[in-house]
């Protein structure tokens, strides 16, 4: 019953962007007060504000009251693992429609937990799940955007402690994935990713443009570059913040850049120690 609330407040216009936002501790959904007139006439109608769906998530039990307030506004947030997960999984179905598309996600994802690969899965996104939006979207699209993307398909927590915006002293990494402590005796890598994004307006380059250059050319502009360093520089505090935390040599962790140029193409890269590979 619950995933099917959340799947009401998804197909409706600008829903989806309701939903992706739950996810995103860095920015939670605030409204300026909880709406009550829930009628069947304002049911029916076909456009809702922010206002209304946010409320009516709450009213679902899907949402809860966050204890802080953002200025005089209502700040609301998930509230246990359980329903996190039926949001994750409503936008993995919004994102990837197709069995055979699931199918091959699962794949790459393997090869992500089992192998710390995650080219194979940056290519497919790019291939398959960029290419399905328009020019429309643009205005949408950030880092966020992006992350939600690879939560919803690396999300799994038979194997792995889920976190998207993990707090590593006072700072915030974007996804991080632990292992669980009962997992550990097997070949699964800890994984932690830094999401950028550069604005195609950065490179004064067109998305034809960007789709059709090389990894090497998109690697020489020089705000991929720059988000580059910076992700770079991110990752290795986080990683000495987890080492410090857990105690070294206990997470088998993998660190990886991802910079998404426009809503076209992604840049990726592994940081190993003071290096980028």
């Amino acid at each position: 019953m619950d995933a099917n609330k959340i799947a009401y407040i998804a197909q409706l216009p600008q829903g989806e962007q309701v939903i992706s936002q739950t996810l995103d501790e860095s920015n939670p959904l605030t409204i300026p007060e909880l709406e009550d007139q829930f009628g069947m006439k304002e049911l029916l109608e076909q456009q809702h504000d922010r206002t209304f769906m946010v409320s009516l998530l709450y009213y679902f039990g899907v949402i809860t009251l966050d204890s802080q307030k953002s200025y005089e506004y209502l700040r609301l947030r998930i509230p246990n693992l359980v329903i996190r997960k039926l949001y994750v999984e409503r936008l993995h179905k919004m994102f990837l429609p197709l069995a055979k598309d699931k199918n091959t996600a699962e794949r790459m994802v393997r090869l992500v937990y089992q192998k710390g690969e995650i080219g194979p899965l940056c290519e497919f996104l790019e291939q398959r799940q960029f290419t399905i939006f328009d020019n429309r979207d643009y205005s949408q699209v950030n880092e966020l955007t992006i992350k939600t993307v690879f939560l919803t398909v690396l999300f799994n927590d038979t194997f792995y402690i889920m976190d998207s915006e993990p707090a590593l002293q006072r700072r915030y990494g974007d996804l991080i994935m632990l292992i669980r402590p009962d997992m550990r005796r097997g070949t699964l890598w800890d994984i932690l990713i830094e999401f950028k994004y550069v604005p195609l307006g950065k490179n004064n380059l067109t998305g034809e443009q960007v789709r059709g250059m090389s990894q090497k050319d998109l690697f020489a502009l020089k705000p991929v570059k720059a988000e580059l360093a910076d992700a770079k520089m991110q990752l290795l505090s986080y990683r000495a913040t987890l080492n410090q935390v857990y105690g070294a040599g206990y997470l088998r962790l993998r660190t990886y850049a991802v910079v998404s140029v426009g809503y076209d193409r992604l840049v990726w890269k592994e940081v190993i120690g003071m290096s980028i590979n």
